[in-house]
């Protein structure tokens, strides 16, 4: 098993190659990946252990390619051991797979693109904000006019846009924790700009201790040279490490401001985005922005910041990101109904992310909360619990965790309920002109949903009554 033997080096060569996409999925990553070797000619298997059932939408996307062959339900070791490269779903784990360990090559829709993409990339990771902060950057960019391209941990494969890359095309790339890890040992990511966003403890049922989830963040700088820019969080534990180990140029972002002799951005007193380099100082951000909250202000920060490195002018990327609307599924704004406002963050799958929610509302909050528990300390979430007006939860296990948490503080709570619609006719009927209705689980979606995308939609549903 190799990382670094691709069966190929031009596009012309996937003509005819045998290629195993494991993972086909229903957020788009399986679907490209399959499509576009499909595309080039390859003979491609698409093997997945959800059923035909399952996958319906992905399989129908992929009609015009009859020639595909599905083996759902399982996978066959055989598929494995006869393709000449396999591509390798980010969710899979590679450490001891037996199929993956009879593939004479892995590779995943990220590494091909790196491969082929003559592209100069900015790359973002993190454990929240990730999709936030490459959002606005490439909202941003686009309003500027720059021929940009956004892919990766977004639920879009940058091998959707590969043909459409030069070296005058920048790509922003969301890279999570798994997709960096496998690029390990490759040599193929060096972005111009790298930021990592704020560090929380997340995927412990993954990895089991912080340091190995920390140590696939760090490969997001591992081959940076000093002409490469790495932006870094003056705010916790982890940006000191980070900036102490790169060979990039290192830049800070703080919530505070930075001390005279530091380069990077801050929020100053009066909620503007400001920033110094080489001992020079400007805005960047200005006060008054389409999205709330103070963490997604550190968002447009940091997309800012990187703006103004890739060369942008400092004010017209003010302007740029003044009228960003933020993103689906993240603190989403999307219905009033006799006077309650309702928002879907059903992306925040950790309890540090509710906690931020709760923060950024200054009108009495009705949190929704609570769902599969994978390997998580509620306290964050149980800490802040009291700033809810009323709380309501969603039946799972990293609810049955949550619930002792706010007992020992004497936090009162309604349910659990068994499912979205009741949890959302609670939420009604209890809702008062004025408030707020925010559904922020703090948890994954495992068992009652397909992803944290399905449970957005599937809130929005329940609330327009559909």
């Amino acid at each position: 098993m190799s990382f670094n033997n691709p069966p190929f080096s031009t596009l012309s060569d996937l003509s005819g190659l045998k290629v195993t996409v494991m993972g086909l999925g229903l957020n788009g990553g399986g679907l490209s990946t399959a499509r576009f070797f499909a595309a080039h000619g390859a003979r491609v298997t698409v093997t997945d252990m959800k059923n035909e059932q399952d996958l319906v939408p992905s399989i129908e996307a992929l009609a015009d390619y009859p020639d595909i062959r599905f083996v759902l339900g399982r996978h066959e070791t055989a598929d494995f051991q006869n393709a000449d490269t396999v591509i390798k779903n980010p969710g899979v784990k590679l450490e001891g797979n037996p199929y993956l360990s009879e593939a004479r090559s892995i590779e995943t829709d990220i590494s091909v693109f790196l491969r082929f993409t003559s592209a100069p990339v900015l790359a973002v990771t993190g454990s929240k904000g990730k999709s936030s902060t490459v959002s606005a950057l490439y909202w941003g960019m686009k309003e500027l006019g720059l021929p940009v391209f956004l892919g990766g941990n977004i639920t879009v494969s940058p091998l959707t846009f590969l043909e459409h890359t030069s070296e005058e095309t920048p790509v922003i790339l969301e890279l999570s924790s798994w997709q960096l890890g496998d690029l390990k040992g490759r040599n193929l990511l060096k972005p111009k700009i790298a930021i990592i966003t704020p560090i929380m403890s997340d995927h412990q049922n993954w990895y089991g201790t912080m340091e190995r989830y920390v140590a696939d963040k760090k490969l997001i700088y591992t081959d940076q040279d000093e002409k490469c820019h790495l932006l870094c969080n003056r705010d916790d534990e982890w940006g000191p490490v980070f900036a102490r180990e790169t060979r990039a140029t290192v830049h800070w972002y703080s919530s505070k401001p930075l001390s005279p002799d530091v380069n990077g951005a801050w929020i100053d007193a009066e909620g503007n985005g400001v920033m110094r380099i080489g001992g020079s100082e400007r805005q960047i951000l200005g006060r008054d922005l389409a999205v709330s909250g103070p963490h997604m202000r550190q968002n447009l920060l940091n997309a800012a910041q990187a703006m103004v490195l890739w060369g942008c002018d400092a004010q017209e990327t003010a302007r740029a990101l003044a009228s960003f609307p933020g993103i689906e599924h993240r603190l989403e704004f999307f219905h009033e109904e006799q006077g309650v406002r309702y928002y879907n963050d059903s992306a925040a799958t950790i309890p540090e992310a509710v906690a931020a929610a709760l923060a950024s509302f200054n009108r009495p909050v009705i949190l929704l909360s609570g769902g599969t528990d994978k390997n998580l300390d509620f306290t964050a979430l149980a800490a802040v619990a009291h700033t809810a007006k009323r709380i309501l939860l969603l039946a799972g296990t990293g609810t049955d965790k949550l619930i002792p948490l706010l007992n020992a503080r004497d936090i009162a709570f309604d349910g659990p309920f068994s499912s979205l619609p009741e949890l959302v006719a609670h939420a009604k009927k209890i809702a008062e002109s004025g408030d707020i209705v925010l559904f922020s689980p703090g948890a994954t979606s495992f068992g009652m949903f397909k992803n944290e995308f399905d449970r957005g939609i599937r809130f929005r549903n329940a609330v327009f009554g559909l």
